[in-house]
């Protein structure tokens, strides 16, 4: 099996996020001066911790279940004086109990609904529901989540679930937002250039992996293969039609 360079090795978040956005996600979140601050799906955990640097007086819990990435947010916090505001667990979001005053979310909604196997819709409003009941009122959520940003076609839902209502408009997202217990702030898109960023960074260990190895190596054809499909599904496919919305949520 080839091994790939980590994904933390050419992004800086795990999503379509440039620094710009982040700088203003992680200043909706710290303005409140939080005490405690949450990141479903962490990561390696620059967020939280950008988070916590923010707010000085605050403590973090970053929940993922990719043992190595939680290893690399470990060391990030030793590396930036943070290991003793932050900690990083590999335990499932639904078992987390008490309540945060700062919430991030990104990408997880799935945890909350069915098996990404069995490619059913998002459950946004399961995913929704539990992270409001995380949140005192006025608690603060960053929730990022796939979305349409156009009409969704045959080859781009074909890498995907297969199926036109997977996800729901930006418009719908704030909706539902609002109708589960929170007054939205600031609703967003990512734009065409933190896509292209983000997924060129994804595919770019396979690009270095084919720069490392001999084109007759056992698992080129392998890794040749998994770059031709990324690209495809991208550029040939979702590339303008799935977008990732940024909702900073205020919860009521």
């Amino acid at each position: 099996m080839p091994t790939f360079t980590p994904l933390h090795r050419d992004l800086t978040f795990l999503a379509p996020l440039s620094e710009a956005r982040a700088a203003r996600l992680v200043a909706f979140l710290a303005e409140d001066a939080p005490s405690t601050a949450l990141d479903v799906g962490c990561g390696w955990g620059e967020l939280l911790l950008r988070v916590l640097e923010a707010a000085p007086a605050a403590r973090g819990l970053g929940l993922d279940l990719d043992e190595e990435a939680l290893a690399g947010a470990r060391r990030n916090a030793v590396d930036r004086g943070l290991a003793e505001r932050a900690t990083f667990e590999a335990r499932d979001a639904r078992e987390v109990e008490g309540t945060f005053r700062a919430v991030t979310c990104i990408g997880a909604s799935q945890i909350w609904g069915p098996s990404t196997e069995e490619a059913q819709p998002l459950d946004y409003a399961a995913a929704l529901t539990a992270l409001r009941q995380l949140l005192p009122r006025g608690g603060r959520l960053v929730y990022g989540e796939g979305i349409w940003a156009a009409p969704p076609t045959p080859a781009a839902i074909a890498p995907l679930a297969g199926r036109e209502d997977e996800y729901v408009p930006l418009g719908a997202l704030v909706d539902l937002a609002k109708a589960h217990g929170f007054a939205v702030m600031a609703a967003q898109e990512a734009d065409l250039d933190e896509w292209d960023a983000f997924e060129s960074g994804f595919a770019a260990g396979y690009a270095r992996w084919l720069a490392e190895h001999d084109a007759d190596d056992p698992d080129a054809e392998e890794v040749r293969g998994l770059a031709a499909r990324q690209h495809t599904a991208y550029f040939g496919g979702y590339r303008g039609i799935l977008g990732l919305a940024y909702l900073q949520l205020v919860a009521v």
